[in-house]
């Protein structure tokens, strides 16, 4: 019974979905559907008001074999130990897929941080730290910001790490304000890593930016910055959600004065623009979809009536398992997560490499590594999907698996 509390459904869906191109031994499969350390405790807050509440906090580490683990942070009421694992088991593959000397990890705390004062969020952020400062560290597991944290909260964890060890220790938190450390660049590296891979799949199939139109779920930090990049870039961005509204006008939207008008979660009024919920938005007749929000959006129910040619994932699971082989059937091509959304972890490396000998980089040197670092594992998942005919999230899975594997031998584990 503990072995199977243990198990991370996802990752053992998913590696029995590589069966057919990967023969993994018994011992290798138990290996990987596992975590190699799942944390859970309750951090005790005190609000404002005085009264303390108790909050549910985890912080999953898969595995280790390529490097410390290396994962964000969210504050989300949704947060539970299967998502992060979940979450920990799909970083542990980004890492290993595009050769970080990373493992993966990834934590949270259940709660909506919209409902607390800047100093509540404050003493969480704080108090996280307390609960787990035994078992990260930079050379042990990386925190960085995830969905509802940002730098700000690195830096009150940051700081909070700092103060319980006596020392500085900035490569202990990617994702940090420029003035602690930070890296250029690693505001917008989810995005930015996004467009990369889009530019490079158009150059492939021949396509033209300027005829694509575009639909964008999530207008958070991945999403807000890839329709402005992407804006910037050509593309008519014809659809916009996040989790409040959904904006639509076939003609285009009008992006930089969105951004500029955009308060409190809410688009601003417009002429010649219609509403349009999530699920609409997923459905919607456009050339690429890029779901920028949640988990489990593209589902069995809904993946036949995707219309979009191609599918960015900026959010971290957003097609559910059983949707990919009916998106594989209807042509769509989907640009998996570990792959469309590495920008983050990518350039949080960098910030680790920076923070090591304390030399920085220009926002120009961090971009020129990161679209050579993205090139190279494109072109590397296409030739494999050839080989093995086979998706681009098999084909990302299996180098990412082959790679685990192999330092997991190389070490003694297999």
């Amino acid at each position: 019974m503990v072995g199977d509390e243990n198990e991370c459904a996802f990752a053992k869906a998913q590696l029995k979905k590589l069966e057919k191109c990967l023969k993994l031994s018994e011992s290798e499969f138990n290996l990987l559907k596992k975590p190699k350390r799942s944390l859970a405790f309750t951090i005790p807050l005190k609000m404002d008001s005085g009264e303390i509440v108790f909050l549910n906090s985890y912080r999953v580490q898969y595995n280790d074999a390529l490097g410390p683990t290396k994962g964000g942070i969210r504050f989300h009421s949704e947060v539970n130990l299967e998502e992060a694992k979940t979450l920990a088991f799909l970083m542990a593959l980004k890492c290993a897929l595009f050769e970080l000397p990373y493992g993966g990890a990834k934590g949270g705390v259940e709660v909506n941080p919209r409902a607390l004062s800047k100093a509540e969020l404050e003493r969480l952020s704080r108090g996280f730290v307390r609960e787990i400062h035994n078992f990260i560290g930079p050379d042990l597991d990386i925190p960085a910001p995830d969905i509802n944290t940002d730098e700000q909260v690195m830096a009150w964890m940051f700081d909070e790490y700092s103060k319980i060890k006596g020392r500085l220790a900035p490569g202990v938190f990617t994702g940090k304000p420029l003035a602690l450390g930070g890296s250029k660049g690693r505001d917008v590296a989810t995005a930015m890593g996004g467009a990369y891979i889009l530019r490079l799949l158009e150059a492939m199939d021949e396509l033209n930016p300027c005829e694509l139109r575009l639909a964008i779920q999530g207008f958070g930090n991945a999403g807000l910055n890839a329709a402005r990049i992407l804006c910037e870039r050509g593309y008519k961005i014809i659809a916009l959600s996040n989790s409040r509204q959904g904006i639509y006008n076939k003609q285009g939207l009008d992006i930089p004065f969105i951004i500029s008008n955009y308060r409190e979660r809410w688009f601003p009024e417009m002429e010649g623009v219609e509403p349009i919920s999530n699920n609409e938005l997923l459905e919607l007749d456009c050339d690429v979809l890029i779901p920028a929000a949640l988990s489990n959006q593209i589902t069995a129910e809904n993946a036949e009536r995707v219309k979009a040619r191609i599918v960015v994932e900026l959010a971290n699971a957003p097609t559910a398992p059983e949707a990919d082989d009916i998106l594989f059937r209807n042509g769509v091509k989907v640009l998996p997560d570990i792959l469309a959304n590495a920008g983050g972890v990518i350039v949080s490396y960098f910030e680790w490499i920076q923070n090591s000998s304390n030399e920085y980089w220009s926002e120009q040197k961090v971009f020129e590594r990161l679209e050579k670092t993205m090139e190279n594992a494109f072109y590397q998942i296409v030739r494999t999907s050839q080989q093995e005919k086979c998706d681009y999230r098999t084909a990302s899975y299996i180098i990412a698996v082959m790679n685990i594997l192999n330092a997991e031998r190389l070490r003694g584990s297999l």
